[in-house]
């Protein structure tokens, strides 16, 4: 009969932090395992020092890298998946042989912790129960006495290690948040905290519960000081409240008191279609001057946290709200930007914003739009050269207007003979479009007629396909595609690229 695993929760370190249950498993126990740094004693195994019973088997896991380089040819994930692997290998055999074995585990045992990748080996094959213990951050939170979120508040839980920009973007839009693994990392996190406008009121936790546990502000730590047992709490409330004069969620404008401050321009940029080189100078400098920055959230996010940028993010069907907020926001004298992924003015925020402004109460912001790239101009580029003569572009989308509408286009265009760009060709509640277009396409088009299907184009995901309008599978197409919709003139090299000659278009 095999033996039973546990993975055993201590605590942050404070053995009286260890639970009762933790207490009673490590006590029974026929073989204690923990692991161990390069050269370290086992923080784990000192924790539970006292209620390890004499003659028990011990199982010292200990690493064989935990920072800097390695010989290994896998580098640093090739030694420790092997290094796992070995570890789960020892403790299977004790587990065969029907023996108890508790692995020990600072905090909780599935919170960035070691047992996890035991659990991830063995569970499948061995019954297995996990302990839950107090972890971390809640000890550094008991330990500067400050409430961490409270109510409605998003409390975050980021590892240092994550890029600069990224852990600011995330600082910034979070109310509470929790930053573990330091070491190395305190200086690119400070930097990331202030950022983010939160380095005021965070606090650096070391050792929490320990014998020599402190605390103090982040700003006043020494970097060259800070060890692995140590966290940064970042309470909710230290959060600043928005500036802007109301709730995005009210769908009629208002006018604000302008009589102590300048009406700022409002500022409509288009981010291209996603990878940051595909950017334009004159937005990346507009950006960097701004105050706010407003937009549907994953455009927001591709927007780098500074120091001095709030993010106002939303969903995705609140368009003219978004709208006045910024023009809210400029009228207080804001400098704001409002983004948009490809170029704002192609079924993007720039027409929202001039719905917007047409309220009377926004007559005197003035509204620039930036260009840029737009997602046809690069399913084009990457097809060959198939809008090289006249195109039309359309949306499927019969959110804005209805279907009938659309279809009259459809053939419209069709008639006329222009390549299509087709964008927002499906979605999860709009199924049947595609083939509803292809239907009517098929009325006046060749099924021969050439078809690029571009998606996620920029991306790691990115794919091209060519195909044609016969053969094209709707089911295949959703709102990461970007359709072209070939003229009767639009042909393919050899290569499979897609061209139209300028003297049939």
């Amino acid at each position: 009969m095999s033996g039973r695993l546990y993975g055993v929760g201590l605590g942050p370190g404070d053995p009286e932090l260890i639970t009762l249950k933790a207490a009673r498993l490590i006590a029974a126990a026929d073989v204690i395992a923990f692991h161990a740094g390069v050269g370290k004693q086992s923080n784990a195994r000192r924790i539970a020092a006292d209620l390890i019973p004499d003659g028990v088997i011990e199982e010292e896991l200990r690493y064989p890298v935990t920072t800097g380089t390695t010989a290994h040819p896998g580098g640093y994930a090739g030694a420790m998946a092997e290094f796992y692997e070995e570890s789960a290998a020892r403790l299977a055999v004790h587990l065969e042989a029907g023996r108890t074995v508790v692995v020990l585990a600072e905090g909780d045992p599935l919170f960035y912790g070691s047992y996890m990748y035991m659990h991830d080996r063995l569970a499948d094959r061995f019954e297995t129960e996990v302990v839950p213990g107090v972890p971390a951050f809640a000890a550094a939170t008991a330990t500067v006495a400050s409430p961490l979120v409270r109510q409605t508040d998003v409390l975050t839980i980021l590892p240092g290690t994550l890029d600069e920009p990224e852990l600011a973007r995330r600082l910034a839009d979070t109310d509470g948040a929790i930053i573990m693994k330091l070491g190395r990392t305190f200086p690119k996190v400070v930097s990331a905290l202030r950022q983010a406008g939160r380095l005021d009121g965070a606090l650096y936790v070391e050792r929490a519960s320990m014998p020599e546990e402190r605390w103090l502000p982040v700003a006043d730590v020494d970097p060259e000081t800070v060890p692995y047992f140590s966290l940064i709490v970042v309470p909710g409330d230290t959060k600043a409240p928005l500036s802007h004069p109301r709730p995005l969620s009210l769908s009629k404008g208002i006018g604000v008191s302008t009589s102590s401050t300048s009406v700022a321009e409002l500022l409509v940029i288009g981010l291209g279609p996603g990878p940051d080189r595909w950017i334009t100078p004159e937005v990346t400098e507009a950006l960097a001057g701004v105050q706010h920055v407003v937009g549907y959230a994953p455009y927001v996010n591709r927007v780098p946290q500074r120091e001095g940028l709030t993010r106002h993010a939303s969903g995705n069907t609140v368009e003219v709200d978004r709208a006045r907020l910024a023009l809210d926001l400029a009228l207080k004298g804001e400098s704001v930007a409002v983004v948009s992924g490809g170029d704002a003015g192609i079924f993007g925020m720039a027409a929202a914003v001039f719905e917007a402004a047409e309220d009377d109460a926004y007559a005197d912001v003035p509204i620039r739009v930036l260009p840029g790239l737009s997602a046809v101009q690069v399913v084009a580029a990457r097809a060959g050269a198939p809008i090289g003569g006249d195109f039309a572009v359309m949306s499927l989308s019969d959110r804005l207007k209805p279907w009938a509408l659309i279809e009259k286009r459809l053939r419209a265009v069709a008639e006329a003979d222009l390549v299509l760009g087709i964008y927002n060709p499906a979605s999860r509640s709009r199924t049947t479009q595609v083939a509803d277009a292809q239907r009517v396409l098929l009325d006046h088009r060749a099924g021969d007629t050439v078809v690029v299907v571009g998606r996620d184009i920029g991306r790691d995901e990115e794919s091209l396909t060519v195909t044609t309008l016969a053969e094209l599978d709707p089911a295949t197409i959703d709102m990461k595609c970007l359709l072209i919709i070939g003229a009767s003139g639009t042909r393919t090299t050899a290569a499979g690229q897609a061209w139209t000659p300028r003297s049939t278009s």
